[in-house]
């Protein structure tokens, strides 16, 4: 389990995590949303230990990630810069990490590196920038780390790869209860891969929630009624949006589809229906919720 306890970073003149408290389960896959520059990547190094927190703290499995060595060996960071593998090849690499994970399979590292079609000869600097991302995950599965961390997980990969991607990293969840942490501003990838979601905006966090939790919760409702309609008329849900589509009243709220329903009918409209939300319009409305422009999410 990973605890995130009020932890600030502070470059002085900019302050990357602001107050940030999460709880991230063991074995789930946990998704940081949010556009560039809202610390997605900043939160990340400090749940390495890469960065000290100018305050608070990061515990793993309840010890201090920063100041406990023992820690790291159970911790895989496969972020988006790869210049440090440049001059290795994928057989170097899967010496230099077999050097300092006890539990590297060397087996599984040439089967997802067959999977894949990766050359082995070649080195890393002259991979695409997805060839490269392939790589680093590969090493991250193979590592048999407990927590893996990836920064923009599947930035440059097409369909294919991902799916190939996600199906390596799904097995590690079933089969070594495997944690991932990945940040992302693509709302695509956090449906097909998060059990859970933070979202971040300027170093804050403005919600961390179930993502299932959060479709079932925030329900829009369509219907006509013979009457100008305001929150006030529902007391029983908590409004987010109310207004005018043509003819017909769009009500968003939180409280859920039979609660909404129920809610709407006691007010005898003429038609009411309810309507599936896009993911990308869950997120807008929850930073709206709280006073932020969530237009700028990226549904692909």
């Amino acid at each position: 389990m990973i605890e995130i306890k009020d932890c600030v970073m502070d470059y002085g003149d900019k302050i990357a995590v602001d107050h940030v408290s999460l709880t991230i389960p063991e074995g789930c896959s946990y998704g940081l949303l949010g556009s560039n520059a809202a610390g997605k990547s900043t939160l990340l190094k400090l749940m390495n230990g890469i960065y000290r927190p100018t305050e608070g703290s990061i515990l793993i499995d309840g010890k201090n990630v920063y100041n406990e060595p023992s820690v790291k060996e159970r911790l895989f960071f496969a972020d988006d810069e790869t210049v440090q593998y440049s001059d290795m090849t994928l057989r170097d690499m899967k010496h230099y990490f077999g050097r300092f994970y006890p539990k590297f399979d060397g087996a599984m590292f040439d089967k997802l590196v067959k999977t894949v079609g990766l050359p082995e000869g070649k080195k890393t600097h002259t991979f695409s920038k997805g060839m490269k991302r392939q790589a680093v995950v590969i090493c991250g599965a193979a590592c048999k780390a407990d927590y893996l961390f990836i920064d923009e997980a599947f930035d440059g990969l097409d369909q294919t790869m991902r799916t190939i991607i996600k199906n390596i990293l799904i097995d590690e969840m079933l089969d070594n209860r495997l944690t991932v942490v990945f940040s992302s501003h693509n709302l695509t990838e956090i449906d097909e891969f998060c059990d859970r979601v933070g979202l971040l905006h300027a170093g804050k966090v403005l919600f961390d929630r179930e993502l299932d939790s959060i479709k079932s919760d925030l329900v829009k409702v369509r219907a006509a009624f013979d009457r100008e309609i305001t929150a006030d008329d529902l007391p029983e849900l908590e409004v987010l949006h109310i207004g005018r589509q043509g003819s017909l009243t769009e009500i968003i709220a939180r409280g859920g589809a039979e609660k909404a329903r129920a809610a709407a009918e006691k007010l005898a409209p003429k038609i009411c229906d309810l309507m599936k939300l896009s993911l990308k319009e869950i997120f807008v409305y929850e930073m709206e919720g709280v006073g932020y422009d969530g237009s700028k999410l990226d549904e692909e």
